[in-house]
């Protein structure tokens, strides 16, 4: 019932199938083309020249997915993922350059006998559109190693919802090379495309996922190994089309032998970056670590990863872009005044998970046009269903809150209301059948009930990274005994203030510490953001670096005489909320 929550984020091919951080990109073209792009300016690179792995930018995995509720990485994968296994070095066959280095070992750790390293940049930096162009070479691969280059969708919707680009990745079985005539898996590089499809919900792939890869030709057959030599690939990308390539001693290739359709709404979201190495598992030949034959150690370097403007579209977002909620969120309502809410099929989803028992109600709503009707219709058997965001939502603001709803649902009826975020982690409140629970008094018409925040999300639930915002199941103890109809509307978070946090200048200031540069601080000890527009210029809205207890923001490329008006939106973590600060100016001297 609950598989819905699960954050599946692997590269299984099953089918066969708060505020704005830094934004660096420029305004949308009419139209873009991937077949004859025009490559603009860099809109942001990693180019793994420093002595060590910037925190900032990636994060390393430590685990063999068992942590995340996932062993394996949902692909019986064979490795555990460290941290040790990841470090910038000199390439040693290719002198003068640096690069980050993944190396796969044969190391024991738990019940694990293999260990390699996967980097993301989840919550730090994010890519829509553009030029993706990743230098990399790949050790040779025998059975077992898989190296990969690939994006997920930033969505807090579970895989394949949020969409999965596989810019690169080797190591298929035999069986998928074979059409190609590769001599060796050293001779085989790949991409793929998956997203959630209608027509791929079919038996033995419940998850929906639909892969482009599947009987498509998505590969290059270079003449040369490509173990232990760098080369290019590159994503092209826009809200209509992608275009996969491979770029080999100046010759361009293409992994497809057309651009593929953007058939997804998925595909036109952002999406983080990853870099690993995986052993075995099920999209390589090696099921079991005896059948892995790689030699190993085997180090996998990626020079660089860049972000191109393509045609003028293409955009690069820093830190964790979750705004906080304030005042009145609404999960699904029409008429009641919010400071904002969700709708259904644009920013939320609405899922039943048991098409067995119950299907369509025709219950009128108890507000506006819209409601959320059901028919139960198998007595014994158990219901649920609820409202997902298609976002992390921050409702860290709701804590001392409550959540109220509208339901129409017969007495007899023992039913559980809960909420999820994106880690996993479920909470549920129970409401008994024939008792009135949180003011809910069921006489077969509509009725409230009101649950504070504290008692639904309970101890484990993280208000910070919301997913499933409402919730509603059978009680596992007492399940319906005959048919009946229900429906919900008009659930809305309630912080129980205002929703404006009361102005203030906090603890801000700036500093200009050159003719061209000027410095934004903040001493909340905490999250701080500021917001600043030059000349009058487009606002721009960054997430601050915080070290120790103090944000810092050095904005570039000014001149003497701009004016540059500013505020700052802060958390106050001794009143428990976000403060937005009046705007300021500042001329350059």
């Amino acid at each position: 019932m609950n598989q819905h929550n699960q954050q599946c984020h692997p590269k299984w091919k099953p089918f066969q199938t708060i505020l704005a951080g830094l934004l660096l990109g420029a305004a949308a073209q009419a139209t873009a083309s991937v077949s004859n792009p025009t490559i603009g300016q860099l809109l942001w690179s990693e180019e793994f020249n420093d002595a060590s792995i910037n925190g900032s930018v990636w994060s390393a995995a430590d685990g063999n997915g068992c942590q995340i509720n996932l062993c394996g990485y949902g692909n019986a994968e064979l490795q555990y993922y460290s941290p040790n296994n990841a470090s910038i070095v000199n390439v040693p066959f290719e002198s003068g350059t640096r690069a980050l280095a993944i190396q796969a070992r044969s190391q024991a750790v738990g019940s694990n006998v293999f260990t390699s390293a996967r980097l993301d940049t989840k919550d730090k930096v994010q890519v829509q559109y553009g030029m993706i162009e990743i230098r990399m070479s790949t050790p040779p691969l025998g059975t077992g190693l898989w190296p990969a280059a690939w994006m997920l969708g930033v969505s807090a919707q579970t895989w394949p919802r949020n969409g999965e680009i596989d810019i690169m990745e080797m190591g298929h079985k035999a069986t998928l090379r074979a059409a190609s005539g590769a001599p060796s898996p050293d001779h085989f590089v790949g991409s793929n495309v998956i997203t959630w499809q209608q027509a791929a919900c079919v038996p033995g792939n419940e998850s929906c996922a639909a892969s482009t890869a599947w009987q498509t030709r998505n590969w290059v057959v270079p003449q040369a190994s490509l173990a232990n030599r760098f080369v290019t690939y590159r994503l092209y990308w826009t809200e209509s089309e992608m275009r996969f390539t491979m770029v080999d001693n100046g010759v361009e290739r293409n992994m497809y032998d057309a651009p593929l359709p953007v058939n997804s709404s998925a595909l036109q979201a952002p999406f983080y970056l990853l870099l690993n190495m995986a052993v075995g598992g099920n999209f390589t030949d090696a099921a079991a670590p005896g059948q892995v034959t790689s030699p190993l150690p085997g180090t996998m370097y990626v020079d660089y990863v860049r972000v191109y403007q393509l045609d003028g579209k293409g955009s690069v977002k820093l830190g964790n872009q979750t705004v906080p909620e304030v005042g009145k969120f609404g999960v699904f309502t029409d008429t009641t005044a919010v400071n904002s809410k969700l709708v259904a099929g644009t920013s939320s989803d609405i899922f039943l998970w048991n098409g067995a028992s119950t299907g369509a109600g025709n219950t009128a709503p108890y507000e506006g046009a819209n409601v959320i009707a059901w028919n139960y219709t198998a007595p014994g058997q158990w219901f649920g269903g609820g409202v997902q965001a298609r976002q992390a939502r921050d409702l860290t603001n709701f804590r001392n809150g409550t959540m109220k709803f509208r339901i129409r649902i017969p007495a007899n009826v023992s039913f559980n209301i809960g909420v999820g975020d994106t880690y996993t982690n479920q909470n549920w409140v129970n409401f008994p059948a024939n008792t009135t629970a949180y003011g809910l008094v069921r006489n077969g018409d509509w009725a409230s009930a009101t649950v504070p925040v504290s008692t639904l999300v309970g101890p484990k639930v993280a208000l910070q990274s919301m997913l499933d915002v409402f919730m509603i199941s059978s009680d596992a103890n007492r399940l319906p005994g005959a048919s009946f109809q229900f429906a919900i509307d008009d659930i809305v978070w309630d912080s129980g203030s205002t929703g404006t946090p009361p102005p203030a200048t906090g603890p801000t200031s700036v500093t200009q510490t050159s003719a061209t540069t000027l410095q934004f601080n903040t001493t909340t000890g905490s999250w701080a953001d500021v917001h600043y527009t030059v000349n009058n210029g487009a606002q721009q809205n960054v997430r601050m670096r915080l070290d120790g207890g103090t944000n810092t923001y050095i904005a570039g490329g000014l001149k003497i005489g701009d004016v540059v008006r500013y505020s700052f939106t802060y958390w106050d973590t001794a009143r428990n909320f976000a403060v937005d600060t009046a705007q300021q100016s500042h001329t350059m001297k």
